[in-house]
C-alpha cells in the first residue's frame, strides 16, 4: 500500500512542473495616490497575464478613482491626455486606443477589477509602463512591467 501511494505521488510530480510560473499580479492603490508595487516581471512561459487592481482606500471613484493602464513609456503622455478627454464614463481611457495594451476599469475605495492580456503582446528587452489615468495621478501612480529574459 505504501509503495502504491509513493508511486502515485511520484507520478503526479513528474507530470506537472514543480515551479509553475505565476501568471498574475495584484496591485493595490490607496487614497494617497500610490500603487504598492513599482515593478512587475512577467514570465515568458505565461500565455496570458492577469493584473488585479484593488483600491484599498475609502474614497469614492469620483474623487479618488484608480485604474491600471499598460502602454509604452513613449505612449504614456498621449494615453493620459486622450484619457482625460474621454472622461470618467470611459474610465479615463480613450475608446479603441491602440497604444493601450491593457487596462482595468476605474474603481473607488473597496473595489477591485482585473484585466487579462496575451503575453505575446510583450517584446523581450522592452520596458513597459503602467499608470493610473485618473487626472493628476500618473505622476505618483506608475511602475514598470517587463518580460523576463
Amino acid at each position: 500500500m505504501i509503495r502504491q501511494v509513493l508511486a502515485l505521488t511520484l507520478l503526479g510530480l513528474s507530470s506537472s512542473p514543480l515551479w509553475a510560473a505565476d501568471c498574475s499580479a495584484t496591485i493595490e492603490g490607496n487614497d494617497a495616490m500610490q500603487y504598492n508595487q513599482k515593478s512587475i516581471t512577467v514570465a515568458k512561459t505565461c500565455k496570458q497575464f492577469t493584473v488585479t487592481l484593488k483600491h484599498t482606500g475609502k474614497l469614492a471613484k469620483a474623487s479618488m478613482g484608480h485604474n491600471w493602464v499598460l502602454g509604452t513609456e513613449a505612449d504614456e503622455p498621449g494615453i493620459i491626455a486622450d484619457g482625460m478627454k474621454a472622461g470618467a464614463d470611459q474610465n479615463y481611457v480613450k475608446a479603441g486606443d491602440t497604444r493601450v495594451m491593457a487596462h482595468t476599469k476605474l474603481i473607488g475605495g473597496g473595489e477591485s477589477d482585473s484585466v487579462t492580456f496575451p503575453v505575446s503582446k510583450l517584446k523581450a528587452g522592452e520596458t513597459y509602463t503602467y499608470f493610473c489615468t485618473f487626472p493628476g495621478h500618473a505622476t505618483l501612480m506608475k511602475g514598470t512591467l517587463t518580460l523576463a529574459p
